[in-house]
């Protein structure tokens, strides 16, 4: 199965998440790719792989086949294909390109039967690095922070999802929206959280992620919070979200 986790807004745990889902499965035995398609390559970092000769932009570029992309990473069961800055100037460069939507399903084609789910990190921008993502993938899963614009922006990017769907990918769902950043001293995540809980229903996962200073000082030391601190609030979040990611795509016919 493959998984796109997208909002356009930058900061709301898109990459925390992808990351520490990503390890949460792989420590439960699946085969599991995260593919870094962000120019900030904070993904790559949060693992240690970054790695500009055997980026995703190199792929694109036709100067690597994905298959010499792919790192090991330093958690068994998981591989990681970095991004770089350079990936900044594919939009630009794939412009007249007919297929360029196309062009990331194509490559991930070639390895999707090695894993259990590949997880995409994309840009906080709905351009064509996150297009083509959604057009690769079966499943979008949505973080979201809790604070006053986010259902506004939310609305804009499932709008977005159907428009690929109805488009470029016929097949992809909604996986779910995970509220981010929560903080149950703050009235404002509270309210954010029955709204969401109430307009998106069943689509809101039923765990949260809090407001967690592990979480920000993981990747610093080039690790997933769940290895660097386990028992820490937001890790215990993540492998709580894991076990309903688990549910959600068994529900969808993921593996």
């Amino acid at each position: 199965m493959i998984i796109t986790i997208a909002n356009q807004k930058g900061g709301v745990g898109k990459t925390t998440t992808v990351v520490n889902l990503a390890t949460a499965l792989a420590s439960i035995d699946k085969k599991v790719l995260v593919i870094d398609m962000d120019p900030q390559y904070n993904s790559s970092m949060s693992f240690n792989a970054y790695n500009t000769n055997r980026s995703i932009y190199k792929v694109f570029s036709n100067d690597t086949d994905i298959n010499n992309a792919i790192q090991k990473s330093q958690i068994p069961k998981l591989d990681v294909i970095s991004a770089c800055e350079d990936l900044a100037a594919a939009e630009y460069e794939l412009a007249d390109d007919n297929n360029r939507n196309y062009l990331l399903k194509k490559f991930i084609s070639n390895i999707n039967n090695i894993y259990d789910y590949i997880f995409i990190d994309t840009p906080p921008t709905l351009g064509l690095l996150t297009v083509s993502s959604l057009t690769a993938s079966d499943e979008v899963l949505i973080p979201v922070q809790c604070e006053f614009f986010a259902l506004e922006g939310l609305s804009k990017l499932i709008k977005t999802i159907e428009l690929v769907k109805n488009n470029l990918n016929i097949n992809l769902k909604l996986n779910g929206i995970i509220l981010t950043m929560y903080d149950k001293r703050n009235s404002l995540s509270s309210l954010i959280e029955k709204e969401a809980r109430e307009y998106f229903d069943t689509n809101v996962y039923k765990f949260n992620v809090p407001r967690n200073v592990t979480l920000s000082e993981a990747p610093s030391h080039g690790l997933p919070a769940i290895i660097y601190d386990l028992k820490c609030s937001g890790s215990q979040a993540y492998i709580a979200l894991a076990k309903e990611f688990l549910e959600r795509s068994n529900t969808n016919g993921g593996k």
